[in-house]
């Protein structure tokens, strides 16, 4: 379904209302059990009404994606509601196409359970589980990024493919009251089916990240939900040009490791850019200079867009942007079919995505994830 799409991060506004919203809404009514229509029949939940529509489902053991955890700022948890509940929010609009509102899609996050509703979901999240681990290791790859791994239980396995993201569920601690979960891309190869490794980039004030880096331990249990996401790689013959910043190299790290293992890495080229702003925000460049020496085909790019003074630095300068237009337009044969794969903050990937149109890439053929 077209409306599972990630969508520009907008401000907390929407957020907060949202909650105010909500807070008063829970205090004043009482809905009693409502019935869930999911996909014609398929599933029918018998619920309690009152809570959003996002972890009402999540509670029945159905999790639609959600970057943001549901706090109204990502807008990826899309859903088509058949049944006439009023109009939108103006919480939900920013977040939705005219046409997704003529087609009665909903934020999840920002639909309450009042009544009986039927709704449709892509058959897919079915299959998405809530697992439970243990932190194996936590690493320190840069002064804010760590590398974070999970073992599952014996009760759990995971299936997904390379690019695809995950949630941390993290406990409550300090002034934070209740469990709360952020989505990570997953950085481990996909054939351990019994591990996984996120890497969780501190962003001040953030719940999940602050409890990452300040609280989790090694030997903790913790809740994974997942697998979601169509960030993958289309198997065509067509040149890979690759971008990615920070903590965007997760993605990247799970699809070569898993090439690499499948044989892969010489069927089509790789472009691999990768910016930093200085030398102690670059990591894992040992391996994938390895890579870059290893396979004819696999080109890694890192540049720096504020080296230091003296420093030894092999790579590009300047913002990644601009390096990435100077291969597309000098080094990178223009004819050739290619594909855009891209994760960072959206200001990057915005840019990078004018840079790949300025440059007659199709935009169809563009293919992002998009931090919230």
């Amino acid at each position: 379904m077209s409306y599972f799409v990630a969508p520009l991060a907008i401000s907390g506004i929407s957020a907060g209302l949202a909650f105010l919203v909500s807070v008063t809404d829970k205090i004043v009514n009482n809905y009693g059990d409502v019935v869930i229509n999911v996909n014609e029949g398929s599933k029918e939940l018998d619920v309690k009404g009152g809570g959003n529509l996002l972890v009402t489902l999540a509670e029945q053991g159905i999790f639609v994606p959600s970057a943001c955890g549901g706090r109204g700022s990502c807008g990826e948890c899309k859903v088509k509601v058949n049944s006439d509940i009023g109009p939108h929010m103006p919480t939900e609009l920013p977040y939705l196409s005219q046409e997704q509102i003529d087609d009665n899609v909903h934020v999840s996050c920002q639909v309450k359970v009042k009544e009986d509703m039927e709704i449709e979901i892509p058959e897919y999240l079915f299959n998405i589980q809530e697992m439970e681990g243990y932190v194996s290791e936590l690493k320190d790859v840069t002064h804010d990024i760590k590398e974070v791994h999970i073992d599952l239980t014996d009760d759990y396995e995971v299936s997904y493919s390379s690019g695809q993201y995950g949630q941390i569920q993290v406990p409550p601690y300090g002034k934070i009251k209740e469990p709360t979960a952020r989505a990570y891309s997953m950085a481990s190869n996909p054939s351990d089916k019994k591990h996984l490794e996120f890497l969780v980039r501190l962003v001040p004030g953030g719940i999940v990240t602050s409890y990452v880096h300040e609280n989790m331990q090694e030997g903790e249990k913790v809740k994974i939900i997942g697998p979601f996401g169509d960030f993958y790689v289309r198997e065509t013959d067509a040149t890979m040009i690759c971008v990615a910043g920070g903590s965007g190299m997760a993605p990247f790290k799970s699809i070569f490791r898993d090439r690499e293992e499948r044989g892969l890495m010489e069927e089509r080229d790789i472009w691999y850019f990768f910016g930093a702003r200085t030398s102690k925000d670059m990591f894992y460049l040992d391996w994938l200079y390895e890579l870059n020496d290893k396979y004819e085909r696999f080109h890694f790019v890192p540049a720096l867009s504020e080296p230091e003074e003296g420093a030894e630095w092999r790579g590009a300068t300047g913002l990644i942007t601009d390096v990435l237009d100077g291969y597309l337009k000098n080094t990178i044969p223009v004819e050739e079919q290619k594909e855009g794969y891209l994760c960072g903050s959206p200001g990057m990937l915005d840019a990078c995505m004018d840079v790949m149109r300025a440059n007659d890439m199709e935009e169809e053929k563009i293919y992002f994830d998009k931090f919230a």
